[in-house]
């Protein structure tokens, strides 16, 4: 508890107390004041000693009331609470008066402790932020560190991070090797091992050993900074439950108000007419427990605090949420479009298969990486990555690559031809029919055919278990977009269970195709398109929800995308869609409980039934309860 909360905690502890003593001493004290005063004068002191709980209670709520009305803002709590309780005390109604605030005061004490505690476990959560970094200057002729605010470090420096410290700045590892703790951004358990050449983040803590990093970033443009300005300013994007509930407070605060009024006026008003006793004590009282009950703490503080506490709550789960809205719009998924390359598979060419026609396969493999040992091509490096030896480059000699087909060369005295049919057709070399699906990298040695290696774009390990979460979760259709060729695209999708797939793609394709799914969509819900964030950019801005994945540290990604998988794991899209989901369940029974609730007991006033005591229960106990659920969206499933 903080000191505020301290204070009223005493408050509450010694009105209760007063209160307490009074309503036991209270038949002794009103035969001694009417014994020594006066019969009359009894009702005074009653009302002068329970006045002092009153107060000790409820100074700070009057005070409240009393600001609201001058500023114009007279339609809320403090001003229901004022004018219940002091109605109550007006009434006589003393223990009621006093009981009244006290209860709100816990409620309160309780909601502000319940709303302190997520935004602590939040800031906890999201830790990140570096408070120094280790700037490398030299001083007279040698290196020194210079503790500095990563503010202060410009892009190019080179800083040293030592074990137990924050990476504070985006960068690339020049020397040293380490364990880095991603967890704080990704949710990921699993140190990472990074050594000389490697990129880090800032935000992730050192764990082994020392390592220092050329920084590519000023803090200002770091991913510490960016998904600190996001969770900063998620709750400026209202989602339409919290706008509902906004204007719903507007209008429903004045409407009770009036109805209290009516029924404090007009039975007494209609029974004179009629002849009869008015009553009005009675239904001043009844429109009082109205005015306790209608209080709409419940729906006003929960409702955001659900969605405050679903943010931080993924945030822990590596799913970077940019608002509400997209809480809400998350939960209502119904197609989900992925992006290929970066997303489903490795974006990474790997080796998957050789098949030999006339020499063993080590001596193919050998004869293709040293014939594409000059060539800067994706495919090549993955055929010398695969090859896995040293390269002696005196044997390789007369090395020519062709745009398009591939490279000719001369390995050890051996004519090497490495490219595609295009390449084998040019230099009238028959090549064999390879129906696996990827790239096909066709060798020939002294003009005659020698076999083919097999590359593929991996696909990840999760990849499948994610479109299958997706089909569990009940998304109508998956879709799946590439720029690759439709024999690739036809493998991926049958080995995920894609339902559907456009091969073959650009970039302005991908957008045309997510425009016609939006315009011509017959499933319920949103459709959502996930995209490594770098080149999908477009089509991530145009989906009604556009998620970003496996881009921590894109300016691309957090730019146009709505969430942010903060790690390149498929599964994270089930994550976010489950988070969605739990937090507008939370939200959704928060409203209609609490309105439920409410309407019961008001209607129950009206009509004489209910007493302070069930008003008590209809504002702060539902408030209590509905915090208390809205808080579990700090946890996601």
């Amino acid at each position: 508890m903080n000191r505020k909360q301290k204070k009223v905690l005493i408050r509450i502890i010694v009105s209760a107390a007063v209160t307490v003593a009074l309503s036991i001493a209270s038949g002794a004290v009103e035969a001694f004041a009417a014994s020594h005063i006066g019969a009359g004068a009894a009702e005074y002191v009653l009302f002068a000693l329970y006045l002092i709980p009153y107060l000790i209670i409820g100074y700070d709520i009057l005070k409240k009331a009393v600001k609201g009305i001058t500023k114009g803002q007279v339609m809320d709590e403090n001003f229901l609470m004022a004018v219940a309780t002091v109605g109550a005390m007006a009434l006589g109604e003393y223990r009621e008066g006093v009981a009244v605030m006290l209860f709100y005061q816990t409620g309160e004490l309780f909601q502000s402790y319940a709303v302190g505690k997520s935004r602590r476990n939040i800031a906890a959560l999201m830790d990140i932020r570096p408070d120094s970094a280790n700037l490398v200057t030299e001083e007279d002729g040698c290196e020194v560190l210079k503790k500095v605010s990563p503010d202060e470090v410009p892009a190019g420096s080179v800083i040293t991070v030592i074990p137990g410290e924050k990476i504070p700045l985006d960068g690339t590892v020049i020397s040293g090797d380490s364990s880095v703790d991603t967890s704080a951004l990704t949710g990921e358990s699993v140190p990472r091992t990074v050594r000389c050449g490697d990129e880090v983040i800032s935000g992730c803590i050192n764990l082994s050993g020392a390592i220092n990093i050329r920084t590519s970033k000023e803090f200002g443009e770091s991913t510490v900074s960016r998904i600190l300005e996001l969770v900063e300013n998620a709750s400026s994007r209202k989602s339409r439950s919290e706008n509902f509930i906004s204007k719903f407070a507007r209008y429903y605060t004045p409407a009770v108000c009036g109805l209290a009024l009516a029924i404090a006026v007009l039975p007494p008003v209609i029974n004179l007419i009629m002849g009869n006793p008015a009553l009005f004590s009675e239904y001043i009282y009844r429109a009082l427990t109205f005015l306790v009950i209608s209080c709409p703490c419940a729906l006003v503080i929960s409702i955001p605090l659900g969605f405050f506490a679903g943010i931080g709550g993924a945030s822990r789960a590596g799913v970077l949420v940019k608002g509400s809205n997209y809480i809400e719009a998350l939960s209502k998924a119904g197609t989900v479009i992925f992006d290929k390359t970066g997303t489903l598979t490795k974006g990474v060419f790997e080796v998957v298969a050789i098949h030999k026609d006339r020499i063993d396969e080590d001596t193919l493999l050998e004869y293709a990486a040293y014939a594409e040992d000059f060539s800067t091509h994706p495919i090549s490096r993955s055929i010398i990555a695969a090859y896995g030896h040293d390269i002696d480059r005196s044997r390789i000699a007369d090395v020519k690559e062709k745009a398009g087909e591939g490279v000719s060369a001369t390995v050890s005295g051996r004519s090497v031809l490495v490219g595609n049919e295009k390449l084998m057709k040019a230099n009238g070399i028959a090549s064999s029919d390879c129906k696996d699906g990827g790239t096909i990298v066709h060798i020939a040695v002294d003009g005659e055919y020698a076999g083919h290696i097999h590359i593929s774009d991996v696909i990840k390990e999760n990849s499948a278990e994610a479109v299958k979460g997706l089909h569990n979760l009940g998304i109508a259709k998956t879709i799946m977009l590439t720029g690759d060729s439709a024999e690739v695209a036809e493998n991926v999708a049958k080995t995920l269970d894609i339902s559907e797939f456009h091969a073959g793609l650009m970039p302005q394709d991908k957008v045309s195709i997510v425009e016609d799914i939006l315009s011509s969509r017959q499933e319920k819900g949103c459709v959502l398109f996930v995209g490594d964030g770098i080149n999908d950019a477009p089509v991530l801005t145009r989906a009604d929800i556009g998620i970003a994945m496996g881009a921590l540290g894109s300016d691309a990604a957090i730019e146009a995308a709505d969430v942010v998988l903060m790690d390149d794991d498929p599964a994270g899209i089930v994550k976010a869609i489950k988070i969605g989901r739990k937090c507008m369940r939370i939200v959704y029974e928060n409203i209609y409980f609490a309105i439920g609730v409410k309407v019961i007991c008001l209607i129950l006033s009206a009509f004489g039934i209910a007493n302070m005591w069930l008003a008590i229960f209809a504002d702060v106990g539902v408030m209590v309860l509905a915090v208390l659920n809205a808080i579990r969206t700090l946890k996601p499933e």
